[in-house]
């Protein structure tokens, strides 16, 4: 019988549904009192979401406009519910972007996947994620010492010490990407040591079936989450391993990349995240990253929506013809032409020039307006394909690059 972290995990679609729209508009209104927010929730009055649909009325928050924010405001950009000092970490990742963290308890909800791969009190964590600037460590940390577990903080590298370390420690469960697990396992092999490792957790990479299936092979239940560095935990798997089931703590949704429009449920789209953190309030957050909605509720009797996992980048950012050209600009191109159903963009090389193709979604229309409307919008002269609504592939891009450099 599975044993849940908590009862929201098995909340009716309708107590989901309403609890969170409760949540929602607190946390809009705390959101409204950060400086960041002037602009994005000026017209928002939390009083009026009476559901979750009320997000597409609000701006989605990229993270190039938190790295301008920051710049201008740091290290924050005005995002955070208290100052700086009262956090217990301030992490820097790349860009450079600036995280909050804290020791609270669970703070960046990574409990409830660590729990839902059976890490407990018993268990004592190797700790493979960096601890260094970046806030995974510290976010796989929390999370096991949000169910009770010991943690080895091993960071990355030094393979040798790693294979002694969890000899010596006796450590039951690895925690970090999910390749390293191998090669700690092929050290220990190389070494003669036999190590006690029967769980995984891992993250910031892609767990290939075969991977999954060599642990698996070796005694190691391997799980995997969807996690960012400004979110923490969003979606993760639990042992029945059908899609990933989202946090009880976010709200998720898939939009066309480039917008905030939500697609069609089950088409691929950007995930885009509003986190009730009562700290750091990301709402209508990009992530950048492809997915689609998993019908139907897990066989393990966990309730909420599920997802498909990772599948890809929705930043199609893409140089063409010595310009570049990005998904909000293929948005603003539907927005001028009320007949538009969706378009796609297609860059492609004949001979040593490249191509730029546009096919468009209409019931129909002047193929001359389009063309100039292209022109207006991407910069850029291109060839117009008008197909029938309802013929572009539904998997998430607006921007295909068929180039190949070799």
């Amino acid at each position: 019988m599975t044993k849940f972290y908590d009862a929201l995990e098995t909340r009716s679609a309708d107590q989901r549904a309403a609890e969170q729209t409760r949540a929602l508009r607190a946390q809009i209104e705390k959101a409204k009192t950060a400086s960041g927010y002037a602009a994005y929730l000026a017209d928002v009055e939390p009083e009026s979401i009476s559901s979750m649909d009320y997000l597409v009325n609000i701006p989605v928050l990229r993270k190039s406009d938190l790295v301008r924010a920051q710049a201008d405001h740091p290290p924050f950009g005005g995002f955070t519910l208290k100052p700086a000092a009262r956090f217990h970490h301030i992490f820097q990742s790349p860009g450079p972007i600036y995280e909050p963290g804290s020791t609270d308890h669970d703070w960046w909800r990574m409990g409830r996947f660590v729990h839902a791969a059976g890490v407990g009190p018993e268990d004592i964590v190797q700790n493979c994620f960096g601890y260094h600037l970046t806030p995974a460590g510290m976010i796989f940390e929390n999370g096991a010492r949000a169910v009770g577990a010991a943690v080895l903080p091993a960071g990355t590298g030094q393979t040798e010490l790693q294979v002694t370390a969890a000899r010596d420690v006796g450590c039951t469960a690895y925690a970090g990407t999910p390749d390293y697990l191998k090669v700690i396992l092929d050290k220990a092999e190389e070494m003669g040591v036999l190590l006690n490792f029967k769980k995984a957790v891992v993250g910031g990479g892609a767990l290939f079936p075969s991977l999954r299936q060599e642990y698996a092979d070796r005694g190691i239940a391997c799980l995997q989450c969807y996690a960012t560095a400004d979110l923490g935990n969003i979606a993760y798997e639990s042992p029945a391993m059908e899609g990933m089931i989202i946090d009880e703590h976010v709200i998720v949704e898939i939009v066309t990349p480039g917008t905030g429009t939500p697609v069609e449920h089950g088409d691929v789209g950007e995930v885009v995240v509003t986190s009730l953190n009562p700290d750091y309030p990301l709402i209508r957050f990009a992530t950048g990253d492809l997915s689609a909605v998993l019908p139907g509720v897990s066989p393990c009797g966990r309730t909420n929506m599920r997802i498909k996992g990772w599948m890809g980048r929705a930043d199609q950012t893409t140089k063409i013809k010595g310009m570049f050209v990005r998904p909000e600009q293929v948005a603003a191109l539907v927005d001028k032409h009320s007949e538009i159903v969706k378009a796609r963009v297609i860059a492609a090389r004949h001979g040593e020039m490249d191509t730029l193709t546009v096919q468009i979604e209409s019931p129909g229309g002047d193929d001359s307006a389009y063309a100039k409307t292209v022109v207006e919008v991407l910069k850029l002269k291109g060839a117009i394909e008008v197909v029938a609504p309802g013929s572009l592939p539904k998997d998430g891009l607006v921007i295909e690059d068929q180039r190949v450099y070799e």
